[in-house]
């Protein structure tokens, strides 16, 4: 009765501290694991001593590969296809080409480094071939970064997982038996993949079809069924053959995600709310069971082989890997600088240091502690930093840059060009083939077709562009459009022309663009009767409230609208309702309804490719200002245009 009140008193004390440790990381949004193994090493053997994981005996080992069998089901649930679909090439690469440069330069950094012998070398680095899904997917929660470099990043995390721990199965399973044939070992692992990955598609199928038909199910018990679902394929795969079965959850995850259940919300949450326990527990549990001392043990050739695997490795996987995919070289720095490891590389690692140990070979505890210090570097340096570092390199969606133009009027290819003139990627979509006709000739990328189709848009790029503008002569329509590439692209920066600003109130995602009820049709015709002037002014510190001032009478009085402006380097479509703020440099068009003899007279022509230039009509502030306070402001002396001539 003692001993089993003893096991209780650990198993309470181990959910209390899990999930003290992740609120207080998501209070300070940090990562969870740095304060979850923070929390482990302080309650065990080399702590205060109260948290004892071997009490747990063969207990530790299920619970490990059942509440990893959750968080992979989990991350295989949460993954989109889609989004897959747009860097497949790269995933593929990472998960296969990538698995085998980690394990070859991992391997050589551990034996010529860390000085140990080549079979244990490389099964250390079979062990960090993986990046845990559990720390990234909290990662980049908290740091958003463009879409394609987060997918790439959770679609390795997740799929690299099983095959990262088949992997190091079947290097320990060579190690124990010297005599294994190389073939027969990569053979053990082909059919490990295949077994796993097809019992999974399988049960995942069948998981979605029980949900769909069976209208009895409450929802909870839905939930429970696809839990017994996944540790019974779990199960089946580990009998059928061993290792196999972390596979089978994975696969079994991307099915029923992919297959629309009714009420998936509700199964993402409860999963997502089992991977938060299981990973808590977890972490405490494995980090408790580490010894310190057989960390420090180690010396400085493993803090080498560490840094060569974060700084040499990484670089060499991400650039070979992505080599023709597109990425620019700050989502590569990105992609080289996070691969923090997680629960799989602790969970295995602790699971082969008992292994090696009960087949009496040494290596066992250097290689836990080994990976547990590639764990801990890897989230600290990588982890505490991420945010910065995308900060830095400017690869969060609110620095995306780019556009798709709904609309190939004059107006459009105007901003089209003065985007494309800044290096910035451009995409202009009309079903007007007379329209898309002038465009091409102006040596614009276009597309004759509907804003309404989603793989035109998924083709011209949008997933990785910053704005997404509707400005068709129909407000209406560009609402919608507008509507429905937020719902599935989720750009940063989503506009539309229409005619009322309530019109959007119910999507705060839809901003209006350029000024309220802006006539498209009006700027049109000044542009093809070259009735405009092109010109742009920086706002300055000091007597920043008359230049507002200027600027929004001549605004309200139909003389200019703004097009663009840049901050911070970041070039952008004006939206209506921008709070405009010193050292914004503005771009905008000028009406200049002069005769067009007299501009023929002064050296200008209708047909002549719109310059920017400074307009002495906008920078140069009424005379009436000077003087007064900005309540007293003369609006009507501030719109009158000096007339030149």
């Amino acid at each position: 009765m003692e001993a089993s009140f003893e096991i209780t008193l650990q198993m309470v004390l181990t959910v209390i501290a899990g999930i003290s440790a992740q609120v207080i990381a998501e209070y300070l949004q940090v990562p969870s694991i740095v304060f979850l193994l923070l929390f482990g090493i302080l309650l065990g053997p080399d702590g205060l001593s109260v948290l004892h994981p071997n009490q747990l005996g063969t207990g530790l080992e299920v619970m490990v590969a059942l509440c990893v069998a959750i968080i992979l089901f989990e991350g295989g649930l949460n993954l989109e296809l889609k989004e897959m679909g747009k860097v497949s090439g790269s995933l593929r690469n990472l998960v296969t080409l990538g698995t085998l440069i980690t394990l070859l330069g991992g391997g050589m950094a551990a034996h010529w480094l860390g000085e140990f012998p080549w079979p244990i070398a490389f099964l250390y680095a079979s062990l960090v071939v993986v990046t845990g899904p559990t720390v990234i997917s909290p990662l980049l929660k908290q740091v958003q970064v463009d879409r394609q470099v987060a997918t790439l990043l959770e679609g390795e995390g997740v799929l690299i997982d099983p095959v990262g721990a088949i992997l190091a199965v079947v290097v320990l399973d060579t190690i124990v038996n010297a005599d294994t044939d190389p073939l027969e070992a990569f053979i053990g692992l082909i059919v490990r993949v295949g077994i796993g990955g097809g019992i999974g598609v399988a049960g995942g199928w069948l998981l979605g079809l029980i949900l769909k038909r069976a209208k009895f199910l409450s929802e909870d018990l839905k939930n429970l069924v696809v839990l017994a679902g996944l540790w019974g394929l779990f199960g089946l795969a580990q009998t059928i053959r061993s290792e196999s079965g972390l596979m089978a959850t994975v696969m079994a995850g991307i099915v029923l995600g992919a297959a629309s259940i009714p009420e998936e919300r509700l199964l993402r949450r409860f999963k997502g709310q089992l991977t938060i326990f299981s990973v808590s527990v977890l972490f405490i549990l494995l980090s408790a069971d580490l010894s310190i001392a057989s960390v420090f043990a180690l010396g400085w050739g493993s803090l080498f082989t560490v840094l060569a695997l974060m700084f040499i490795v990484r670089p060499i996987n991400i650039g070979l890997c992505t080599l023709n995919s597109g990425l620019n070289w700050r989502q590569k720095l990105f992609l080289c600088w996070i691969a923090p490891r997680g629960i799989v590389s602790a969970s295995v690692a602790s699971l082969f240091a008992i292994f090696l140990t009960q087949y009496g070979i040494n290596g066992g505890d250097s290689i836990k502690a080994l990976v547990f210090l590639t764990i801990m570097m890897t989230v600290f340096f990588q982890g505490l930093t991420a945010r910065w570092v995308a900060a830095w390199l400017r690869i969060n969606p609110q620095n995306a840059t780019g556009a798709v133009i709904i609309g190939c009027s004059p107006l459009s290819r105007l901003i089209a060009r003065l985007f494309q003139e800044r290096g910035e990627s451009v995409v202009l979509i009309d079903t007007d083939p007379e329209a898309c006709k002038i465009a091409e000739q102006e040596n614009l990328r276009v597309f004759l077709s509907s804003g309404l189709d989603m793989e035109v848009l998924e083709e011209a790029g949008l997933a990785s562009m910053g704005t997404f503008v509707a400005m068709t002569n129909n407000g209406e329509v560009n609402l919608v459009l507008a509507q429905r590439a937020a719902e599935e692209f989720r750009p940063p920066r989503v506009l539309a022309v229409f005619p009322q600003a309530n019109m959007a109130t119910n999507n705060t995602k839809v901003h209006q663009a350029f000024i309220p009820q802006l006539s498209v049709k009006n700027w049109n015709q000044y542009l093809s009767e070259g009735q405009v002037k092109l010109g742009k002014t920086t706002l300055r510190e000091d007597g920043l409230a008359f230049q507002q001032a200027h600027l929004q009478a001549l605004i309200r009085a139909g003389e200019l609208v703004p097009l663009l402006f840049e901050r911070e380097q970041l070039f952008q479509v004006v939206p209506a309702a921008e709070e405009w703020q010193p050292g914004d440099e503005i771009i905008y068009l000028l009406h200049d309804p002069r005769p067009k003899l007299l501009k023929r007279l002064s050296g200008g022509s209708p047909s002549s490719r719109l310059a920017l230039e400074k307009l002495p009509e906008v920078e140069e502030v009424p005379i009436s200002a000077v003087g007064v306070g900005v309540g007293e402001l003369n609006v009507e002396n501030a719109v009158q245009p000096p007339v030149s001539g």
